[in-house]
């Protein structure tokens, strides 16, 4: 629904007894979030005893070795196949927000990064054309995906239904999207502690946030696919300009 079409024009004393309302649902919401991301950090962990070999712009490496020296890893599962031209648009979005975030997440400990299926010298070329600095390293000959639920064999979509998002379910591509977290200790071993999928991946897409803001909100209206809108950011179409509100009279 455009909800700015004939909407509500009040005085700006009823806008603040609006706006004082919300700001109390607003603070609802903020610490219910906090309390949700301390059961978060409860979780119990397992422990990755599977040695993933990851294919690296500076060669072979552990996943171990992906942590690069930090405690904590953050992966973005992003959805690029093996025989695929180029990645997902909608993981694209998500990828964008990347660059600003990882310097501040480096010092409070946190190693982010993307990890594909498709051949390394795809990712990189396709890397450079989005201007990505992050790093992107490629799982193309080993379980990794599989294993945290974001690819599937071609047998699991034979049967029209995978395991995604903790259920079974159709799925319409042989990858998906996802975000997974892992904490190494002071021996070495590597724990997987939180992965999350579907809408959950929104974490990463600082847009909507803000999107979420204005008045005509994310303006998406595909209900089956609410991201259709979105192009990788060199294939848009120049944004339209909106003509000037109100009504300009030429002096005769």
């Amino acid at each position: 629904m455009n909800t700015t079409v004939n909407h509500p024009v009040v005085t700006p004393d009823r806008w603040m007894d609006a706006r004082k309302a919300l700001l109390a649902r607003e603070k609802e919401l903020t610490q219910l979030r906090d309390r949700i991301a301390e059961e978060r950090r409860s979780l119990p962990w397992t422990r990755v005893e599977k040695a993933y070999a990851f294919e690296t712009p500076t060669g072979r490496r552990s996943l171990a070795d992906l942590f690069e020296g930090r405690r904590q890893l953050l992966v973005q599962h992003f959805m690029f196949g093996p025989d695929w031209e180029q990645g997902c648009k909608s993981c694209s979005f998500m990828a964008d927000h990347s660059d600003g975030m990882r310097v501040h997440l480096e010092h409070r400990d946190v190693t982010l990064l993307a990890v594909s299926r498709a051949p390394l010298a795809r990712i990189e070329a396709f890397r450079r054309r989005m201007g990505w600095e992050f790093t992107w390293v490629s799982s193309h000959d080993n379980d990794f995906n599989h294993d945290f639920g974001v690819s599937f064999t071609p047998d699991e979509m034979a049967s029209g239904a995978v395991a995604y998002n903790y259920v079974k379910q159709p799925f319409p591509s042989e990858e998906a999207p996802g975000v997974s977290v892992f904490y190494k200790d002071d021996a070495g071993d590597v724990f997987h502690t939180y992965s999350t999928y579907g809408r959950g991946v929104e974490v990463m897409m600082g847009t909507y946030n803000m999107l979420d803001l204005v008045p005509k909100g994310r303006d998406e209206h595909n209900p089956s696919y609410a991201m259709d809108w979105i192009r990788h950011h060199d294939r848009y179409e120049p944004a339209p300009v909106a003509a000037a509100g109100g009504c300009c009279h030429a002096k005769s």
